[in-house]
């Protein structure tokens, strides 16, 4: 997505060659034209998959799925990184998050994840691919299908794709992939 990957080169920031920091535009500040341009595109991307819910995890891939959502009409789940006192039967799994360092429990109500749903995951990043594994297992838990996954910036160097290929997925779409970081620079993958 070019409009994407300039944006990427423009305004991105690379620390310490591994992180790249996109909270002007996506993650912390929301360039909300841009993020709906990223909807559109997982939209068109994932129109041939029936879906019927979109699952996202809290809280930077809330504003692309809820985007998602709306233009595709169907309803977004995010899962929560903690199980509130208020949630009495929900589907729980534990992932470690590399940015953070450390575990986390994603959960979500049992109410709003079903057997019938034909699920599609979007995410801001696809690093590790501990997320979709999360993901992944909340919807086997609950025997809902995963019909894909979409992320807004795939780091390619960090080898997540191949993580949740192994796992069954089939349809990954990224909208920019991060080639490296090495020197500090952003290398993406041209289209």
């Amino acid at each position: 997505m070019k409009i994407l990957c300039d944006r990427i080169l423009q305004d991105g920031k690379c620390l310490q060659n591994k992180i790249l920091k996109v909270d002007s535009f996506i993650n912390h500040q929301i360039d909300a034209r841009l993020m709906m341009q990223i909807a559109q595109e997982f939209q068109h991307r994932f129109a041939q998959e029936n879906i019927s819910k979109i699952i996202t995890v809290e809280v930077s891939g809330i504003a692309p799925a809820v985007m998602s959502g709306y233009l595709m009409n169907v309803p977004v789940v995010f899962a929560k990184k903690e199980r509130p006192s208020t949630m009495d039967e929900c589907f729980e799994t534990n992932i470690f998050s590399f940015t953070k360092q450390k575990s986390y429990s994603f959960v979500i109500n049992r109410n709003y994840l079903h057997s019938t749903d034909n699920i599609l995951f979007i995410d801001d990043f696809l690093a590790y691919g501990n997320a979709g594994l999360g993901i992944i297992d909340l919807c086997r838990q609950a025997g809902a299908t995963i019909a894909g996954m979409g992320f807004v910036i795939e780091k390619g160097f960090q080898q997540g794709r191949t993580v949740l290929q192994k796992a069954g997925i089939e349809h990954i779409e990224s909208l920019a992939i991060v080639e490296s970081l090495e020197n500090n620079k952003i290398n993406l993958k041209q289209y």
